[in-house]
């Protein structure tokens, strides 16, 4: 199998979008425990706020047979290892943003460095598009999600459009009219390879820049963004009667993969309880343990019953673990690599098993891992060697997800 050969890629960061009062300062402050401030009034979140929220995996040492292990980031618990992952909130979003509205331009610089987005839906219809509050079932999810794609995808065309204007007149005399359009989005966070996969969508590939009519312009930015920044809808409020039927509705209108029925805020409520120490929880799991009843008050232990009965025995889970680990496992396709010094013991440099996890693209050789740890380390690079099998492998071994490595390069390195 060949690898594709894109250079390590810098790191991956999740956007989260929406309309003001979905839910999205709630998921976002439920992935990352940050402080963002939660209100229910539109524009809270000006400022983006940037985060760190944790995917979630099975951690390689209980493959191993090892007790535990010790993550220099991110953390173990009972056999999971959880990889930090950076996450922004942007400025909630309504109709007409692409035209500057509301916060429109702030958003959509916030939105250029992100690699996938988690697109918060009101599931229970119960705020307005423009995110006033409306009785629950009263406004349409599956609208509001095409009216905010709908946005995305227009800037998108807009900027699109504005560097074609520009660029269409020096395509004509460039001898490689393809690296020009490339370095000219490069400010969208896309790659050359987002761009080429764009061209094969649009139906265009074959056919000559200075021939594209104003709808293959219009036709490739939306393949673009749909390639370099494929949105995951966070069905959220799914606690709510009216969000069952919508959840079905979104799922049916933009593929079950693509929708994810969350509850911000049972989330949310559960961490806060876990860190406090009245609950044990893993996040992503279907129940938890009250550690002591004495010291919940009726109201909590309400709170704690309903988020049992409306979300956890719905749904299986309150979707928020769900939604990050889709993001980063199956859209990106990232997979898991542990970088160790030696492999026999599994270890770093002092003695710590298997203390980092590296999210990768999949289809990453074992160089391109060596240039991520350490530029030297890709220039020096000799062999690696599997620390599962104990083999040597070349600089073209496209790592597995779960692969341990150890990196051999012709000089010692810190």
């Amino acid at each position: 199998m060949e690898c594709v050969k894109d250079m390590p890629p810098p790191e991956k960061l999740v956007g989260v979008i929406g309309k003001t009062n979905v839910g999205k300062s709630t998921l976002f402050t439920a992935l990352t425990l940050a402080s963002a401030k939660i209100a229910s009034h539109p524009f809270t979140t000006i400022e983006p706020n940037v985060g760190v929220g944790y995917v979630k995996k099975k951690c390689v040492h209980v493959e191993l047979g090892l007790k535990k292990c010790s993550p220099r980031t991110g953390y173990c618990v009972k056999g999971y290892r959880f990889i930090p992952v950076k996450i922004v909130d942007v400025a909630g979003l309504i109709p007409g943003a692409h035209m500057g509205r509301g916060l429109g331009n702030k958003f959509m610089d916030d939105l250029r460095k992100a690699d996938v987005l988690i697109h918060v839906v009101d599931a229970s219809g119960s705020t307005d598009a423009e995110g006033n509050p409306v009785p629950p079932g009263t406004y349409d999810p599956v609208e509001e999600a095409k009216l905010i794609q709908r946005e995305v995808d227009e800037w998108f065309y807009s900027v699109v459009k504005g560097v074609w204007d520009r660029f269409i007149r020096k395509a004509l005399v460039s001898r490689n009219p393809l690296d020009l359009l490339v370095q000219n989005l490069s400010g969208l966070s896309v790659s050359r390879q987002h761009v080429v996969e764009a061209m094969r969508r649009a139906g265009v590939e074959d056919k000559k820049f200075t021939s594209w009519s104003i709808e293959d312009v219009r036709e490739f930015s939306i393949w673009l963004r749909r390639v370099s920044k494929p949105i995951i809808i966070a069905a959220n409020k799914s606690d709510l009667e009216s969000s069952i039927d919508n959840v079905e509705r979104l799922k049916e209108e933009f593929g079950e993969e693509w929708v994810v029925p969350v509850s911000a805020i049972a989330e949310l409520v559960l961490r806060k309880a876990s860190v406090k120490g009245f609950i044990e929880y893993i996040p992503g799991e279907g129940d938890f343990h009250i550690v002591d009843e004495s010291k919940l008050t009726s109201e909590q232990k309400r709170g704690l019953k309903y988020i049992e009965e409306r979300v956890l025995k719905r749904w299986g889970s309150t979707g928020v673990q769900e939604l990050i680990n889709k993001a980063v496992f199956n859209v990106l396709k990232l997979i898991t690599i542990y970088p160790v010094e030696d492999h026999h013991k599994y270890t770093d440099h002092y003695g710590n098993i298997l203390p980092d996890a590296y999210l990768v693209p999949d289809g990453t050789t074992a160089r391109e891992l060596a240039y991520m740890i350490h530029t030297d380390l890709g220039k020096t690079f000799l062999y690696a060697i599997n620390a599962k099998t104990g083999e040597k492998i070349g600089e073209d071994y496209c790592l597995h997800d779960n692969d341990v490595i150890k990196i051999v390069a012709t000089a010692a390195h810190h």
